[in-house]
């Protein structure tokens, strides 16, 4: 008997047929893609491709596993290339990255299976074009973040530290320094205390002009742990209600550590797991002088290659996660805080969650299930599921998918492929014989449009002086979006149109030609009866236009109703999770 016999026979055939022949992208080899892959290969699916920042080894020859550690947002993954699957499946940790995946599959019209873990919760649901609510229909909370002031001068607890030292520090030292923010927060009661702030920060960049010489650990030591807390206690007024910082001194430190002691050889408590204990304060200064001289060497030989190279923070990066704890945990020190051990510093600093080993096999289960009803093309037998694992014992909860936002900004949109020579097609061409209804091959959008790429407007009726330049001269090339936004008054979506650079086209008279989808600019309601089944329909309209065709191929699409939110938000730094009173709607990010 086969290993997948008993999968064949609950299938059936014609659906173990499509399973065997479908092509699935997995994004993401994380505490879900690891049991989603296995999983998948385990139920017959032979053509998957992964995308990781880890790689993946091809451990089973009967299985096309196509491995890409990469960023799922390179240009080399483009609308046409997402569209040469059938089904996508998000098994990410990074809301930026989840956002454009989902982008590129209502640009590609292929349907997206979205996950989350966060213990013992968990959840899955689908996503599809016209058809559901997309990522991006239920509005996400801003990302928290804390006053300048309060991290630069009065910190009062553990997360002011760690966001001290690898917002500020770091970046000042071996990153891309963020200024701006100091300006956003100027008002007239802390203006002084910001000229002062800047001061400090233009120090600290003098004081970068010597890394690599022998002095500079103790240059960047004096400047953060002495000279600026010795600053701060001139401010009488702050300490009155709180307790005054207490400056470190270099020499003093440097006498009572161990000399020659290499700093990452901290963990001499055998009675405790490795990175889990409490540094010392000797620990923590050895370790920011060894980790700050390593950071400096790799910064200083990237630069011999690339002269504006910057190093980035990685929790997963030894080097740069030792210099975040052992500086976050001197600002403690000297302000009375709570210090951290190396572990959680890494838990904090990188926003992880911690991830529950049967949660993310029981939500990769279920995505695979999602996988057979969009497979058998009953798309109104896919659900959002919930896991609980508290709530025994019914520890899932389904619910009907929501149809879309009419206000989103992502999915109330027409997507379109533009394939045009961008050596030679003006925006002019662009506005005139695609956009503009006089024209017999025009989309009927006309010239009260706004055209944008990325965040950079390129024409509005006020802004034309870019009409005669070319795509390429707009640096509109291969794989770029441009986004068309109707007048206010108008009642049709905005259009995105990815572009892709022609040479030649079958007919010598064509010059372009336009693939995509118009979705329709008034949305009924639609009604479910008790089983959850679909009652009502919306026709959509697939458009394939090469200058002299125009004909439009109608295709039945449907809608579910929109159940009304009160959602209450927990926000986690970078990353959100997103709950409801009682167990029925709980968003998580793995």
């Amino acid at each position: 008997m086969s290993r997948t016999s008993h999968i064949r026979r609950v299938l059936e055939q014609p659906t173990f047929n499509k399973v065997t022949q479908c092509r699935i992208l997995l994004v993401g080899a994380g505490g879900i893609g690891c049991e989603l892959l296995k999983n998948l290969v385990l139920s017959g699916f032979r053509h998957i491709e992964l995308i990781a920042r880890d790689s993946a080894l091809k451990f089973n020859p009967d299985v096309e596993i196509i491995a890409h550690h990469a960023n799922i947002k390179d240009a080399q993954f483009n609308v046409e290339w997402f569209q040469r699957f059938d089904i996508v499946m998000n098994a990410l940790d990074n809301l930026e990255a989840r956002r454009h995946v989902n982008f590129m599959c209502l640009a590609a019209n292929i349907p997206l299976i979205e996950s989350g873990t966060e213990g013992y919760l968990g959840q899955v649901t689908v996503i599809k074009k016209d058809l559901t609510e997309c990522y991006d229909c239920q509005s996400k909370p801003t990302r928290k973040t804390y006053a300048v002031c309060t991290i630069r001068s009065t910190p009062s607890s553990p997360i002011h530290c760690i966001v001290w030292a690898k917002n500020y520090l770091f970046n000042q030292l071996f990153g891309e320094p963020e200024d701006e923010p100091l300006d956003n927060e100027m008002n007239n009661d802390n203006a002084e205390e910001i000229q002062i702030l800047k001061r400090e920060t233009e120090l600290l960049k003098e004081i970068k002009l010597t890394m690599g010489s022998q002095e500079y650990a103790e240059k960047v030591f004096k400047k953060v742990f002495t000279d600026d807390i010795e600053r701060l206690l001139t401010m009488e007024d702050v300490w009155k209600k709180r307790r005054p910082p207490v400056p470190l001194t270099y020499n003093d430190i440097n006498k009572l550590s161990s000399n020659g002691k290499n700093g990452r050889d901290y963990n001499n408590d055998m009675n405790t797991l490795k990175d889990q204990r409490i540094w010392t304060l000797e620990e923590n200064f050895n370790v920011f002088v060894d980790s700050i001289n390593r950071l400096s060497r790799r910064l200083l030989e990237e630069q011999k290659v690339n002269p504006e190279a910057v190093l980035a923070f990685d929790k997963d990066d030894d080097d740069v996660l030792d210099f975040v704890t052992a500086t976050a945990n001197l600002r403690a020190k000297i302000f009375g805080i709570e210090q951290k051990s190396r572990f959680q510093v890494k838990a904090m600093a990188g926003n992880i969650i911690p991830a529950i080993a049967t949660t993310n096999a029981t939500i990769a289960g279920i995505i695979v299930v999602q996988a057979f009803n969009i497979l058998r093309n009953r798309l109104e037998d896919c659900k959002t599921t919930y896991l609980d694992g508290s709530r025994r014992p019914c520890l899932l909860i389904n619910e009907s998918l929501n149809g879309p936002n009419p206000s989103c900004s992502q999915c109330r949109v027409n997507y379109y492929i533009l394939r045009i020579n961008t050596k030679k097609a003006t925006l002019k061409d662009f506005l005139e014989k695609i956009l503009n209804s006089n024209h017999e091959q025009g989309l009927a959008y006309g010239n009260e449009v706004t055209v944008e790429k990325g965040a950079s407007i390129i024409y509005d009726m006020d802004f034309d002086e870019k009409l005669d330049s070319t795509f390429e001269q707009l640096d509109i090339t291969n794989g770029v979006f441009i986004k068309v936004t109707p007048d206010d008054d108008s009642n049709q979506f905005p259009a995105v149109f990815n572009i892709f650079h022609r040479e030649t086209f079958d007919s010598q008279d064509s010059w372009y030609t336009i693939e995509g989808s118009i979705s329709e600019t008034h949305v009924s309601h639609i009604k479910t009866n008790s089983q959850n089944t679909v009652t009502e329909s919306i026709p959509t309209h697939k458009r394939k236009i090469e200058t002299t065709d125009m004909e439009l191929d109608e295709q039945p699409s449907t809608s579910y109703k929109k159940m009304e939110l009160d959602p209450e938000y927990i926000v986690v730094e970078d990353d959100i999770i997103m709950t409801e009173d009682g167990p029925k709607s709980v968003i998580t990010l793995d």
